[in-house]
């Protein structure tokens, strides 16, 4: 139950950590919005990180195997690594309809597969 808690916490955390880092780019395309000076667009992208630390802190401390949780740290930070790919993967293709995903994208998918398995053997 904490692995699944930890990890639909992380899936949170890059959506919103995704949309701050990202989501910017595509918001330009709304009038009021491409207006905005670099440090407004820097102040609401911050707004929006508030919102992935409200989900990356309790993740790592609810995983973390030194407060009882079921991952090692850096199984912890893998996940979150995984995790922040697809959901920019997703993010792109949903958001961004001029990225389109190739072969190339595929294959590097299951090296991120093959390298979570690898930093969760024995």
């Amino acid at each position: 139950m904490k692995a699944l808690l930890t990890i639909g916490l992380l899936v949170l955390s890059n959506t919103f950590m995704t949309l701050a880092w990202y989501g910017h780019l595509k918001f330009a395309e709304w009038k009021w919005f491409s207006k905005l000076g670099l440090l407004s667009i820097i102040l609401i992208s911050w707004g929006i990180a508030l919102f992935e630390y409200l989900f990356q802190v309790p993740a790592n401390k609810l995983g973390y195997a030194g407060n009882g949780g079921p991952f090692s740290l850096v199984q912890l930070k893998v996940i979150q690594e995984v995790i922040t790919l697809l959901v920019f993967m997703g993010f792109t293709l949903a958001i961004f309809k001029t990225e389109t995903l190739k072969l190339n994208h595929l294959i590097g998918a299951v090296f991120l597969v093959l390298a979570v398995f690898f930093f969760f053997k024995k």
